[in-house]
């Protein structure tokens, strides 16, 4: 048991993207606004499988022993220091988040991929687009996106990447589905419209110019600070289902 215990208190410490249910919801939003030739490509590769089941499994994955998901861990996120854009130049060996992107969606069209190769692949999109939309995926090269930021949050020690990951989002006390439901109210077709964009680059750049206002001057986080970045994640969650879905609809065009 205090084995067990200890390992949970270790698992939000990594650098995962949105947080299950972060993920979920974007995985949702796109489902909800996919082509019917998208959706006929998706249901081909995942059968019954949702896009909110396929956005959390590349981080279930990573407790595999297999060799690659033990190297996959760049594949999450970007790097682009402060008053940088993002270029390939910042990204290790392994690649980036971006790079995968773009080999992972060559995957999924590729006539000579398997079926379990395209699955790993449009899993892996639907994954990357959400942390994209996390700002502290767009990791400034200093602290590991936030995970070495050592804050409290309502008086429990956390990190600033957990907070952006989970903790405002699990703060709404609500099912993923019902914070759906609940943010794509404010959704029109102007809003729609103005972020469709498929551009993994315009996402990237929008991350990095949140990142940098959300530092927080003190370390005991409150009712302040989710008052203050609430509004802001819920459009980076929405922003993040939208471009899901504009991309998987080029995609499968």
């Amino acid at each position: 048991m205090r084995l067990l215990l200890v390992c949970v208190l270790l698992i939000p410490n990594l650098c995962f993207g949105w947080g299950q249910n972060g993920h979920r919801i974007t995985g949702t939003i796109a489902e909800s606004m996919l082509t019917p030739k998208a959706q006929n490509g998706v249901r081909m590769i995942l059968g019954n499988e949702t896009l909110a089941e396929a956005s959390t499994w590349p981080d279930f994955m990573r407790s595999s022993e297999d060799p690659f998901w033990k190297k996959s861990s760049p594949l999450h996120y970007v790097t682009v220091p402060e008053g940088e854009t993002y270029h390939e130049d910042h990204a290790p060996p392994q690649g980036d988040a971006y790079l995968a992107l773009l080999r992972f969606s060559e995957e999924v069209t590729s006539p000579t991929a398997t079926t379990d190769e395209k699955a790993r692949a449009l899993r892996f999109i639907v994954h990357i687009i959400g942390d994209l939309h996390q700002p502290l995926h767009a990791g400034n090269g200093k602290d590991r996106g936030g995970n070495d930021v050592k804050v409290t949050y309502f008086g429990e020690p956390s990190n600033l990447h957990r907070v952006w990951d989970t903790q405002i989002i699990e703060g709404q006390n609500l099912s993923y589905t019902e914070y759906t439901q609940f943010i794509t109210r404010t959704l029109n077709d102007q809003k729609i419209k103005a972020w469709s964009t498929v551009d993994p680059v315009v996402w990237i750049s929008e991350s990095t110019v949140i990142r940098d206002r959300i530092y927080p001057e003190d370390d005991r986080l409150y009712y302040e600070y989710p008052f203050k970045h609430l509004d802001t994640l819920n459009e980076r969650l929405l922003q993040a289902g939208i471009r899901i879905a504009t991309y998987l609809n080029q995609l499968f065009e």
